[in-house]
């Protein structure tokens, strides 16, 4: 059966699902911060119109599970009916076996037209000459006249737009009021600190709860840089982008601190739960909250099955610290033969209003700020809270690091993490041993 047909089968409710960073990890706009300019505002029906009726072929790649797999199958059909002459070719995949099936095709160049993109590899990539710059594409096949100028960069890297972010994401503690009052406090502060975040805790574990379930290491210790004026990476990816080690002796002898003190659970405890939503401490009633990507609060909020609400990241310097993650780009490969047919199909995904009432923000909150503003009347509550919140944060970000670094780095920073929580290693001697070992790894690239 082919693809057609077999998901013409499903009905799959849409809901706005983990990223991935979700795939990477894992990780932006505002029609307030947005602009709206008269001669560059995206189509409000359809991409910009196709120069000829000639036959063209597109193979498009994506990875993920059923539910996009469905929706995406019917955006394309959406697309093929508008455009008769147009015909395309899907190819899909788990996040593992995607990047398996892609490697091999760059090497022979013979990637598909379009290409889903996650800020893991987008620099590889790109730097590798397999993505084409869509700069000259932008506001003529690909509209991007609302979208945020610090949302769109995100795709960029060394000023090649190797990439147009589906959708984005925002860093941000989730929690249950309720459990939170139980251990005496009234709400999270608008503007709280570490401090606070550590007076809170305390209270929490007076009161029999934990916290939260810990941080993930990458993610958040490169948002505490941020707030520093500092990155995990430098700008190439060719080393760490911070020199004093204090800062990570700082951030990570405060997680392992809570562990130490009952704060958090044990890691043997976070060890047996990790990626299971249902097994978390939250869902139990045993956890005032967790912190992760905006677009994996709904999931959590279906799994808590109680009121939720979301907060902002700690201080000081959250605005220097906080970005809009891209939940995962479009990108156009070199490869292709019809760039700017493979443009105006992006241009129809990100634009199109039909279409992204399929999409329903699965991939991230939309980038355009008029198709944001349309899809948002359309979905669940704890979805609505989402859009409020990454619109709410939108102004308080500041640019993303640029999408460079190394699995392998990722993976040695996680277990390092993991040996401080165990207590097999202090922060100092992490520190230490992370600096060598991760520019050695970076170096060698």
């Amino acid at each position: 059966m082919n693809l057609k047909k077999r998901f013409a089968l499903l009905a799959v409710p849409l809901l706005l699902s983990s990223m991935l960073a979700g795939c990477g990890g894992g990780n932006n706009n505002n029609s307030a911060a947005a602009t709206d300019s008269a001669t560059n505002a995206p189509s409000e029906t359809k991409p910009a119109a196709t120069t000829s009726a000639e036959p063209v072929t597109l193979r498009i790649a994506w990875w993920g599970g059923d539910t996009r797999h469905s929706y995406t199958q019917q955006v394309i059909d959406m697309y093929e009916a508008k455009y008769p002459n147009v015909t395309i070719e899907p190819e899909y995949a788990s996040f593992d076996d995607y990047w398996k099936k892609l490697a091999p095709q760059a090497a022979a160049n013979r990637l598909p037209d379009i290409v889903q993109m996650d800020i893991s590899y987008i620099n590889q990539y790109g730097s590798n000459g397999q993505l084409e710059d869509l700069k000259p594409y932008l506001n003529s096949q690909i509209q991007v006249g609302d979208v945020n100028e610090n949302v769109l960069s995100t795709g960029v890297i060394n000023e090649k737009q190797f990439g147009i972010p589906l959708g984005v994401n925002v860093l941000g503690f989730q929690y249950d009021p309720e459990l939170l009052k139980k251990a005496g406090v009234d709400s999270i502060p608008e503007n709280w600190t570490w401090d606070q975040y550590k007076e809170i805790a305390a209270k929490a574990k007076s009161a029999g709860l934990y916290i939260d379930g810990s941080m993930a290491a990458d993610v958040f210790f490169n948002y505490y840089l941020r707030t520093k004026g500092l990155a995990l990476y430098n700008n190439d990816g060719s080393a760490l982008g911070y020199e004093d080690d204090a800062l990570f002796t700082d951030f990570f002898g405060m997680l392992s601190g809570l562990i130490k003190d009952g704060a958090v659970p044990s890691q043997d405890k976070l060890s047996q739960n990790k990626g299971v939503i249902e097994e978390s401490d939250i869902v139990k009633g045993t956890g005032i909250g967790v912190w992760q990507w905006s677009n994996q609060y709904v999931a959590l909020q279906i799994a808590v099955n109680r009121p939720m609400a979301l907060a902002q990241m700690p201080g000081p310097d959250m605005e220097k610290g906080l970005y809009m993650q891209p939940s995962m780009y479009w990108s156009v490969t070199s490869n292709s033969k019809v760039k700017e047919e493979a443009a105006k199909f992006v241009d129809f995904w990100i634009n199109d209003p039909e279409a992204n009432n399929l999409i329903k923000g699965e991939r991230g909150v939309p980038i355009s700020s008029k198709i944001k503003e349309s899809v948002a009347s359309q979905l669940t509550d704890s979805g609505k809270q989402v859009f409020k919140f990454v619109a709410d944060m939108e102004p308080t970000t500041s640019p993303m690091s640029p999408p460079v670094g190394s699995p392998e780095v990722v993976a040695l920073l996680t277990d390092l993490a993991e040996q401080m929580n165990f207590g097999k290693i202090d922060p100092a001697a992490a520190a230490a041993q992370f600096r060598k070992e991760a520019n050695a790894i970076l170096s060698s690239r």
